[in-house]
This record gives structure tokens, sequence and C-alpha cells, in this order.
């Protein structure tokens, strides 16, 4: 009788949670097949591959603040870039935009060039960037004189080379940057105070675990910096589809053939634990082993550090 009332119980809470949970991956799922469609589509209409046109979306859209009800495309544009200067009454048709020199275009085929439509917006992008050329180089060249930012360009080409590579736009996985088959700790150390090169704050994690100890990526991403730091030791910083960087100090040493410009993955390996920095090249003990991992979020304007506690505690779940 228990057994029979817990069995009327669970299966409508079950069916509760299936109708919940769902609706919601149902329609994340939708909008990346939207997504996609739509780059595709400004491919075809514009020969610039769509992974860059797919970059640049998803640049804009983890520079602006998180909307209540996320839109298939993000793609902005100054209205005064769009209509032209001297259009002040923002006429939509493409004939009145050209005349005062605006870039605006109709992608959709209503015949109205609207800033505001995502085809129409990602057509004027692809057409922005045609005028330049369709090279790498030439798409390099047409984005710097958009955005006028070094970082903004290289953070778009490193998003552009990840969608390449998994010819996916849903790139969700995550791992912790350490072997959890290792024995390791850490505690909330962001925002401590430090004091080697002068007082500063601490812009990271600290995770303690034994030399050697296997260093993963914890993102989908590009490798942007591998060297020695003063501070860092033997360092290396990895650049998301997220404009975060995700930067892995004191290592002992890199994965054999692990290069600058290589894409990775969560779950590469990239190095190992060490206690490397704090002094010229080759410096190492001055601490106990352990995995300095920091995270820096870019929002087209700065970049800044923020904490990476939260993550790590979440990742640490999922790997496990």
């Amino acid at each position: 009788m228990i057994y029979k009332r817990f069995y009327f119980i669970l299966i409508p809470l079950l069916f509760m949670c299936f109708c919940i949970s769902s609706p919601i991956h149902a329609k994340e799922e939708s909008i990346f097949k939207q997504r996609m469609a739509l780059y595709k589509k400004t491919e075809a209409l514009t020969s610039i591959p769509w992974y860059y046109i797919a970059a640049i979306d998803q640049y804009e859209r983890n520079s602006q603040k998180e909307p209540l009800n996320e839109k298939v495309i993000s793609v902005t544009i100054d209205d005064n870039l769009w209509y032209g200067l001297g259009n002040s009454a923002m006429i939509k048709d493409e004939t009145v935009i050209e005349f005062f020199h605006g870039i605006g275009k109709d992608g959709n085929g209503d015949n109205k060039a609207d800033p505001n439509n995502g085809e129409d917006t990602l057509f004027t992008i692809g057409n922005w960037i045609l005028h330049y050329g369709p090279t790498k180089d030439d798409i390099k060249i047409a984005l710097w004189n958009y955005y006028k930012r070094d970082l903004t360009v290289q953070s778009i080409m490193s998003t552009a080379k990840v969608f390449k590579k998994f010819q996916k736009l849903e790139l969700k996985d995550r791992e912790f940057p350490v072997s959890t088959k290792h024995n390791y700790s850490y505690n909330n150390t962001w925002g401590d105070r430090r004091g080697f090169g002068g007082l500063r704050i601490h812009e990271g994690t600290d995770i303690f675990a034994s030399y050697g100890t296997p260093v993963k990526s914890t993102t989908y991403g590009v490798v942007e910096m591998k060297g020695w730091n003063l501070y860092g030791g033997w360092r290396l910083g990895i650049r998301d589809i997220n404009n975060i960087y995700h930067y892995y100090g004191h290592l002992n040493g890199y994965e054999d053939d692990l290069k600058v410009g290589q894409v990775v993955k969560p779950g590469d390996i990239l190095g190992s634990v060490g206690s490397s920095g704090y002094g010229p090249p080759g410096t190492s003990g001055k601490f106990p082993p352990h995995l300095h991992y920091g995270m820096y979020k870019d929002n087209g304007y700065s970049e800044w550090s923020f904490d990476p506690y939260p993550y790590l505690k979440r990742w640490e779940r999922m790997t496990k």
C-alpha cells in the first residue's frame, strides 16, 4: 500500500519535472537552430563563411547586458552608421540609405532595411566585410575598421576558429581545471591581498595539488598566451567564445605540441601543476605547488577579473 501511494506521488512529480525542463531545453535547441539557419543564409548571400558571422553575433551577445528574453540575433549597428548622416527621419528604403551613405541593407526581401531585424543586420555586416574582401586578413581589417579595437578583433577571430573546428554553436560542456582523480584542495582566495611585486589583490583561485597533476582546459577556446610571466611563472591564457580569458599560472610545464593559436575543448590536457614564478624564468619552489586559475571578462570596452570560485564548484560537480 505504501509503495502504491509512493508510485502515484512519484509519477506526477516526474511528469512535472519533464514538462518544466523539456520546454526550456527545446527552446534553447530551437534558438541555436534559428541562428545557424540565419548564419548559413548570410553566408549564401555574401560568401562570408558562416562562422565569422556567428562569431560577430556571439561577441555582441556577450558584450551586452543580459536581456530578459534572449534575442535570436544580437548584432546592433549604430543608427548614424545604418541610416547615414542626414537621414534624420530614419527612412528604411535602401536607396535613401545609400544616398546618405548609410550601410543598412535589406536581408529578408521585405524592401526595408531595418536595424531591428536580425536578417537585415547580418546581411549588412556581411556586406560590410565583403567590401574589404573575403580572405581571413580582409575580414580582420574589416573588423578593426568597424570596432577600432584589437582585442575585439582577436576575440571574434578566436571564436570563429572554434565554431569552424566544431561546426556547431551549442558548446556548453565544461571541465574542472585539474584532474579530479588526483588529490587537490581549494578555497575561495579571490580578492586576497598579495605582496610580491607590490600590494595587489589575488585575481584567481588557488587549487593545491601535487607536482605533475594534470591541468585541463575548462572550456572551448583558443590558446592566446603561452610562456613565462614574472608573477605566474609558466602560464597559459585561453580565450573562450563568451569573451572570457582563462588564466592558468604556476605550471610545471606544458603538454607536448601545445601552441599559441591552438583550439582546445573541455578536458584537453594543457600541462601540469607546479610552483613556478615569483622571479625570472626558471624560478620555482617559492611556494607549495598549485594551479592559479583566473577568469577575466571583456565587455568590448575593458577587461576585468572576477571570482572563478562559483564556476569551479559547478564544474567540479559536472566533472565528477
